[in-house]
């Protein structure tokens, strides 16, 4: 299981259940770039990012009793902000799908940091459907384990081993078809 360095202990969080607000502002500051991280990933958009962590440590302040330690603190956050996250995106109004054709090409190529290439791929992973999506980005971007994944998303292990591995089929499919259309 991969575990968040962090440089709070269980007594802070002790402190912070039984109502010391500067505890409760230790463990914001400890978390709050990973709480972003996990929606910004999701948005794509800055300011639904910031008001997801909000919510997200709002809801932590009001379950803090039913925190048991600083790993299952960690766990729950993740956990909750998915779940926000998710939650935000259903809200969205949908867009109608981009073509791939509508996507201009690079003037040239660039063996440098491809920013284009970034964008295309931030784009695919943001095309994927919600669910295909938190699995790409707990394991990529938060480098979690299928064990873990399993565990926030409260899924079976297969589940997420396949929704994985469909998801990254998708994904070399969309790249493909955007590098054959680069080329031509």
């Amino acid at each position: 299981m991969t575990t968040v360095t962090i440089p709070q202990s269980e007594e802070t969080l002790a402190r912070c259940v039984r109502g010391d607000a500067t505890a409760f502002a230790d463990i914001v500051h400890d978390h709050q770039s990973m709480v972003f991280s996990i929606a910004y990933h999701f948005l794509h958009d800055r300011g639904q990012a910031e008001e997801v962590a909000q919510d997200v440590f709002l809801r932590l302040y009001r379950r803090l009793t039913s925190i048991k330690s600083v790993d299952h603190l960690v766990f729950w956050l993740r956990k909750v902000t998915c779940r926000c996250a998710i939650d935000e995106v259903r809200k969205l109004p949908k867009a109608p799908p981009a073509s791939l054709e509508d996507v201009a090409e690079p003037a040239a190529a660039s063996h440098d940091f491809d920013p284009l290439l970034s964008e295309g791929l931030r784009r695919m992973v943001a095309s994927l459907q919600d669910d295909a999506r938190a699995v790409i980005i707990l394991r990529f971007q938060e480098e979690l384990d299928v064990v873990e994944i399993a565990e926030i998303l409260d899924l079976p292990i297969n589940t997420v081993k396949s929704r994985l591995q469909r998801s990254l089929d998708m994904l070399r499919d969309k790249i493909s078809r955007w590098a054959g259309d680069v080329q031509r």
